[in-house]
C-alpha cells in the first residue's frame, strides 16, 4: 500500500509540474488553481489511480489472452511483419475511429450515457477534471479503443506507448490551457475543440475526437468558433460528490438528464 502511495503522488506531481505552469501562462480562461469541485476531481484522480485502473487492466489482459484462440494467425501475423512506423500510425487511426464511435454513442444510448455523463458535470475544466470519469465509462472506453488492435495482434509494446501518449493527451485537451497547433489544427486537437464538447448546450453534438478532428471533420461534428466557452457542464441537476457520482447511475428508475 506504501508503494502505491509512493506512486500515485509520484504520478501527480509530475502532472502538476507539466500542466501548473502551462495553465498559469496560458491560461484558457482566469481561474485559480483550486477551485469550487477540485476536491472531487482530485478524488476520482485518486480512485481511478490505486482503485479503477487494475480492473482495466486485468479485462484488457484477459482480452488478449481470449483472442489468442480466434481464428486469426495469419491476420495477426501479418500485421506483426509490418514495420513499426505503420504499426504506429495504424493503431493511431484504429484507436481513433474507434473512440470517436465509441464516445459518441455514449451521448446517445441512455444506458451508456448514465455513466459518461458523470464527466460532464464538470463546471470548470482543468487537468484534474480530465480524471472526472466512471469506473465503468473508463473500462468501456479502454475497452472499445483497444479492441480491434488487439483483434489484429498489435505488439503490446506499440499499444503500451501510444496508451501513455494518449493519456497525456486527454489530460491536456481538459486543461486550462490556450495552445493551439497552428498549421497542424485539422491534424492535432486542442483544448479549445474539447472544451466546446464540455460546453453546457453543445456537448453530445460536436467535438467526439481525442487525438485528431479528422473524425469529427469527416463526420459533420467538428464545431470550432475561435474562442473558448462560457459555460460547462450539463443542465440536469445531480448530486456532484464523488460517492453520490459512482452510485447514482447505478440506481433504478432514476431518469437521466
Amino acid at each position: 500500500m506504501t508503494d502505491s502511495l509512493v506512486e500515485f503522488s509520484f504520478a501527480f506531481g509530475l502532472l502538476a509540474l507539466i500542466f501548473l505552469p502551462l495553465e498559469r501562462l496560458f491560461p484558457a480562461r482566469e481561474q485559480g488553481v483550486l477551485r469550487k469541485e477540485s476536491g472531487t476531481d482530485f478524488l476520482f484522480f485518486a480512485g481511478q489511480y490505486l482503485l479503477w485502473t487494475a480492473p482495466v487492466v486485468a479485462a484488457l489482459t484477459w482480452l488478449v489472452g481470449s483472442v489468442e484462440h480466434l481464428p486469426l494467425a495469419g491476420l495477426r501475423a501479418g500485421t506483426q511483419a509490418l514495420p513499426l512506423w505503420v504499426q504506429i500510425i495504424a493503431v493511431i487511426l484504429l484507436c481513433d475511429v474507434s473512440i470517436y464511435w465509441a464516445h459518441r454513442w455514449s451521448h446517445r444510448n441512455k444506458f451508456l450515457w448514465r455513466f459518461h455523463r458523470v464527466h460532464h458535470t464538470s463546471e470548470r475544466l482543468d487537468f484534474v477534471a480530465a480524471y472526472r470519469e466512471h469506473p465503468f465509462d473508463n473500462l468501456y472506453t479502454r475497452t472499445v479503443e483497444n479492441l480491434p488492435a488487439i483483434l489484429l495482434g498489435f505488439p503490446l509494446h506499440v499499444l503500451a506507448g501510444f496508451a501513455v501518449f494518449r493519456g497525456l493527451w486527454a489530460v491536456y485537451i481538459h486543461s486550462n490551457v490556450a495552445l493551439e497547433p497552428g498549421p497542424l489544427r485539422m491534424l492535432l486537437g486542442s483544448p479549445r475543440l474539447h472544451h466546446w464538447h464540455h460546453e453546457v448546450h453543445h456537448h453530445g453534438r460536436v467535438n467526439f475526437a481525442n487525438l485528431s478532428p479528422l473524425m469529427d471533420l469527416l463526420f459533420g461534428t467538428y464545431h470550432d468558433p475561435g474562442h473558448m466557452p462560457e459555460r460547462y457542464g450539463i443542465a440536469a441537476k445531480i448530486p456532484h460528490g464523488y460517492v453520490s457520482q459512482l452510485v447514482d447511475p447505478l440506481l433504478p428508475k432514476r431518469r437521466q438528464g
